[in-house]
């Protein structure tokens, strides 16, 4: 069992930068893909970015060269940090870690992110 707690939402004006962390209860150095979704209202959860425990990354079109995930296995947290953002980057962003042996997926309870124009 992995609980995930997200934090470091907010609003911000366009142009903007927020750095989202996910901190895991339980190690995730091996044993899991780390992502971010995000929910914009009325729209279908998407997925922004992943990470596998080897360091392979892969970026949603909309969000290449503006966002970028990394994790650190020693502290079970996986960070996004999210630069230039755009009012379309607005939504509940959620952390998942899916584990690679039984592909379960753990959920986080989301975080805000509002950009203004």
């Amino acid at each position: 069992q992995v609980q995930l707690v997200e934090s470091g939402g907010g609003l911000v004006q366009a142009g903007g930068s927020l750095r989202l962390s996910c901190a895991a209860s339980a190690s995730i150095s091996r044993s899991y893909v780390m992502g971010w979704y995000r929910q914009a209202p009325g729209k279908q959860r998407e997925l922004v970015t992943s990470m596998s425990s080897g360091g392979s990354t892969n970026y949603a079109d909309s969000v290449k060269g503006r966002f970028t995930i990394s994790r650190d296995n020693a502290k079970n947290t996986v960070f996004l940090q999210m630069n230039s953002l755009k009012p379309d980057d607005t939504g509940v962003y959620f952390c998942n870690a899916r584990n690679i042996y039984s592909g379960y997926n753990y959920w986080g309870q989301g975080t805000q992110v509002t950009v203004s124009s």
